[in-house]
Formats: C-alpha cells, sequence, structure tokens
C-alpha cells in the first residue's frame, strides 16, 4: 500500500558493516605481511644490491687486479709534435685587457674586463706581439706565461691595416724565449702547421692541422684588405686571436687572426697573418709606434668615382707642392677658366704591378720603402706615359 516503505531491521545492518570492516582490516594486514616477506624488487628503494640480493665481496688474497697493457713507444710524428709544443709554450703569451672608467657617483676608478687573447715573444727586450682587434679599445692589458707569471704591459704600437700590435712587459730575461721567425712566401698547401693559443681562456692549448691555401684575403679593422693570407684547418677558435702559426720545424709562419664561421666558432677555415709581413710590420711598431709608408704625396679619385667615369685606374686629383710627385711633373685634376674639368694622370700601375683601384695602389707601396725609386705608369689624355718617381715618407 501507498505510505509503507520496506525497512531492513536495524540489527542486520551494523552486523555487516562490521563484517565488511574487520575483512578489510585482515587483507591489509596480509598484503604488508607478505611485502616485508617478499625479496627485494626491482625499482623500489633498498639497502641491498638488487639484481640477485645481496653482494658478498671475495676475499682480499682472492682479488684480481686488472692488467695495464704497456703503452709502447709514440710514433715519430707524436714525438715531433710534443716536443715542439715543449720548445714553443714557453715563447706563447696569455693576454687579458680591460677598459677603465669613472663612478658617476664617488669618482672611483674600476676596471672592467674587455676579453682576452694570445700573443708571442718577439725578442729578449720583452717586446710581444699580437693582434690589434685584441687590444682594441682597451686601457690595460696583462700578460702572462707558461710559468702563470702575470706582468703589466704597456702599449709599443698598433697597425690596425695589418691587424698587428706590439706590447712590452718588464720581465727578467730568462722569462722571454723568442720564437724562431720562419718565411711565409715558399708554404705549400698540404703541409703540416700547428698552433698554441688560449681559445675561450683555455691557456695554452695545441691544435694541428695543415696549410688549406695561401694567398687569400681578408679585411682588417681599418676596413684595409691584408694578402698574402694563409689559410689552416688547425682549429682557431676565439682566443687564439694573436697566437703563432708554426711549421714543423717550430718556425713562425704566421698570426692566427681570424675564423670564418656562420657561428663564431671553428667550422675548418682560420686564418693568419703570413710571417713576411709580420717581419717589417713588427720592427716598424717597434721603433715608430706606427707604420711609416713611403708613398707619394697625392690626393685620388674614390673608387667609386672612377668606376662611374669608367677610368682604367686611379684618378690623380691634387698633388701637393714640392713633392717628390710634383718634381715628377704627376698632374693633378683641374678646373679651366670657362668652368670645365680636365682630368689628372690616371694611374695604371707600379713598376710591374696593376693598379685598378685605390688599395692596389696602397699594397704595392708596403713593396717598398721610403726613398725607392720607382716606374709610375699613367693615362694622360689618352696617351701612356711612364714617370721615374722617388718615393716619400706618408707620416
Amino acid at each position: 500500500m501507498y505510505g509503507q516503505t520496506d525497512r531492513v531491521p536495524r540489527t542486520n545492518s551494523r552486523v555487516n558493516l562490521l563484517l565488511v570492516v574487520l575483512v578489510l582490516a585482515l587483507g591489509a594486514l596480509l598484503l604488508l605481511q607478505s611485502f616485508s616477506s617478499a625479496p627485494n624488487r626491482p625499482g623500489l628503494p633498498t639497502t641491498t644490491a638488487q639484481f640477485g640480493g645481496k653482494h658478498t665481496p671475495p676475499p682480499n688474497n682472492s682479488l684480481v687486479q686488472p692488467k695495464v697493457t704497456p703503452r709502447g713507444n709514440l710514433a715519430d710524428d707524436e714525438q715531433t709534435t710534443i716536443a715542439l709544443f715543449k720548445a714553443a709554450s714557453p715563447s706563447v703569451v696569455h693576454i687579458t685587457t680591460h677598459s677603465v672608467e669613472r663612478d658617476f657617483f664617488s669618482l672611483n676608478l674600476y676596471k672592467i674586463p674587455r676579453g682576452s687573447g694570445t700573443g708571442f715573444v718577439w725578442d729578449q727586450a720583452g717586446h710581444i706581439v699580437t693582434n690589434y682587434h685584441v687590444i682594441r679599445d682597451a686601457d690595460i692589458a696583462y700578460v702572462a706565461f707558461a710559468n702563470h707569471k702575470t706582468f703589466p704591459a704597456k702599449l709599443v704600437g698598433v697597425a690596425p691595416e695589418k691587424d698587428l700590435a706590439v706590447l712590452r712587459v718588464e720581465t727578467p730575461a730568462d722569462q722571454l724565449k723568442a720564437l724562431p721567425l720562419g718565411t711565409s712566401n715558399d708554404l705549400a698547401v698540404g703541409q703540416n702547421v700547428l698552433a698554441i693559443g688560449n681559445p675561450f681562456g683555455l691557456d695554452h692549448t695545441l691544435t694541428t692541422g695543415i696549410i688549406s691555401a695561401t694567398g687569400r684575403e681578408i679585411e682588417s679593422a681599418a676596413q684595409v684588405p691584408i694578402k698574402g693570407v694563409i689559410q689552416t684547418d688547425a682549429a682557431i677558435n676565439p682566443g687564439n686571436s694573436g697566437g703563432p702559426l708554426l711549421d714543423s720545424s717550430g718556425r713562425l709562419i704566421g698570426v692566427n687572426t681570424a675564423i670564418y664561421s656562420p657561428s663564431g666558432t671553428y667550422a675548418g677555415i682560420g686564418f693568419a697573418i703570413p710571417a713576411d709581413t709580420v717581419r717589417w710590420v713588427v720592427p716598424e711598431l717597434i721603433k715608430h709606434g706606427r707604420i711609416i709608408r713611403p708613398g707619394l704625396a697625392i690626393d685620388v679619385a674614390a673608387d667609386s668615382v672612377a668606376r662611374r667615369l669608367k677610368l682604367p685606374g686611379v684618378l690623380v686629383l691634387d698633388v701637393t707642392l714640392n713633392s717628390s710627385a710634383a718634381q715628377a711633373g704627376l698632374r693633378p685634376t683641374r678646373r679651366t677658366p670657362l668652368g670645365e674639368i680636365v682630368l689628372g694622370d690616371i694611374i695604371t700601375a707600379l713598376d710591374d704591378i696593376p693598379i685598378e683601384r685605390t688599395n692596389d695602389l696602397l699594397l704595392a707601396f708596403e713593396k717598398h720603402k721610403v726613398g725607392d725609386q720607382v716606374i709610375l705608369t699613367v693615362v694622360r689624355a689618352g696617351k701612356t706615359i711612364k714617370l721615374p718617381i722617388a718615393l716619400e715618407s706618408l707620416d
């Protein structure tokens, strides 16, 4: 009937609930006992060795020590490389640079690290050769030798157009060991080379490789090309800059200066300034603090102007009065009384070197010294003329 419900007696409900609780408690107890008595299982933390139970080491008298295989003699090329590194590494230095700034509020001076690079001992007077870009914009430089002795350095001279610089340190003579100087005009592709430097601050790192090419051209910090550059696959990384490139006799054949890499680190292509360039630039820097260039006291037109006018060489705009160029009869560009422009001489060769642009002329001057007599080939009003001229100092 409506209004009535089926009821379970209260007593039976309590009894059933109690039985359920007892069954669950008993199951939990049995589960705990099974885990405590079970062997160790992989994947569970334990104080005994896994995979087979506790390990019992054998008695000491039954331990078998592994045998070391004798190395044997090193190969001849290995011994040569080791000997070259030992001989050259005392000449290679680690250069660190800092800039000096003044605090706005306290007016105190403080040093800011700028970077690091490599250099090498040039002579017993304490001159150190490195790259210009290693010390560019630095106020302070320190030179650390292979024995970790560090000395403050003074700047002697720079040649940005050759990416070379010379420092000097005051140090005992026994600390200074100059590298033997080699030549670069007789290098052959494929010959072995060694590079010593401080890549990423890891001092005195040796890398080896071969000469990959010669006669390369790279751009200097002054946007003037450096010609005759050596290409090598010896690993060169940031920090190697300014370090020596050595041949298999341990002679200096180049100064590591740049890498070609999309990532900025070693990619198998490195460049070194040739020793023949270093050999004439460094004495100039030691003597004068800069390169004293031989040349002509003239002004020339920009290469873009010469190309626009379709000229075969370098156009002379002006000639300094009483200069050797003026005395030789070199003619400048001028304007007539009626306002017409008359082009000056167009330089097309210096001795046997063709001249097509301004850098060609500058590089041709480098093959000479002040006072040298050269033959300048010029085009004047459509005619080719040869003028003997003495080179002057462009100081």
